[in-house]
């Protein structure tokens, strides 16, 4: 599933998540239609702290199409950790980090080895 974009709507409440669940993280998954990110997948058994996030895999329900995750840094930092390379590595091809302040421009993509993904953002 090749994702090009990802819907207005859909980032910028990725971008309230990060302001509502500061200062811990938040994570979720990502799912897509026609190549667009559309869709926020809470995960149960999702345990957060001020510095990291963590979904357990386990708990993704059987046969969810998955685009990818993502999740914030209260720290501002726009790149991924290595814990965030391993989790981009077990599951979608497009990973959004959202960071403080949480503006528009306050968010990148990285595919699964964590290089930097260009998304469009359209009205869908």
């Amino acid at each position: 599933m090749f994702v090009r974009a990802i819907d207005r709507e859909v980032l910028d409440l990725l971008l309230e998540m990060g302001k509502s669940s500061f200062p811990d993280e938040f994570i979720v998954m990502l799912g897509s239609e026609k190549g667009v990110i559309t869709t926020v997948y809470p995960i149960a058994g999702t345990t957060v702290t001020s510095d990291s996030a963590t979904i357990f895999m386990d708990m993704v329900p059987l046969g969810m199409q998955i685009a990818g995750t993502a999740h914030s840094h209260p720290n501002g930092a726009l790149w991924p950790s290595d814990a965030d390379l391993q989790t981009f590595a077990e599951t979608g091809q497009c990973h959004i980090i959202v960071g403080d302040p949480f503006a528009e421009d306050s968010w990148r993509c990285f595919d699964r080895e964590g290089h930097t993904m260009s998304l469009e953002v359209v009205s869908a």
